[in-house]
């Protein structure tokens, strides 16, 4: 596996070895002592999994408050989908940037998302599965959301779409959420 660290810390694109043969191929998605042998030692504690039907779906962004911050391993199984992750540590150098990569089906490339970091991403085409593990459980009482179009971030999506929960087009603005980031 190659691991490569963003221009935000913490965060890393991460490229398993697949190995393939006329049957098809075979990775590694996650092995905890390859990820320590790179400093990163995190115990997965629940898989997810997602399936968008449309091109155009835009999930997020999303992310779990402190104490049940959540670091995610995102890869797309099926399809492809354009993947960002928004950092919210107010004591980071890198505080609201945001960083975004394509992850497929056939570029087998991961994405590490750290605590304090918002999440979310659109498919590039119909029918896309999207797997992550997380380190922590699901607890509705920290889950949250900001607008995917908040102004402040400004992210720049790709312009299909957006098809989005009345969730997620309901979200507040980051500046009148209680993201607790330190």
């Amino acid at each position: 596996m190659k691991f490569e660290e963003t221009y935000i810390k913490g965060l890393f694109v991460i490229e398993p070895n697949v190995f393939c043969d006329k049957r098809g191929w075979f990775m590694e998605s996650y092995n905890f002592e390859i990820f320590k042998r790179n400093k990163i030692e995190i115990v997965f504690i629940q898989d997810n999994h997602s399936n968008s039907i449309n091109k155009g779906v835009l999930r997020g962004l999303h992310f779990q408050n402190n104490p049940q911050a959540q670091t995610k391993l995102i890869r797309c199984t099926i399809g492809s989908i354009w993947d960002v992750a928004v950092d919210l540590r107010q004591s980071s150098a890198t505080f609201l940037r945001w960083f975004s990569i394509e992850l497929s089906s056939d570029n087998h490339k991961m994405l590490l998302i750290p605590k304090g970091f918002a999440h979310g991403f659109m498919t590039l085409v119909d029918n896309c599965e999207v797997q992550y593990k997380v380190d922590a459980f699901y607890d509705k009482a920290f889950d949250r959301s900001i607008r995917y179009d908040d102004p402040q971030i400004d992210i720049k999506w790709p312009k299909i779409g957006p098809i989005i929960s009345d969730k997620d087009q309901n979200a507040p603005l980051l500046k009148d959420s209680d993201v607790n980031f330190q």
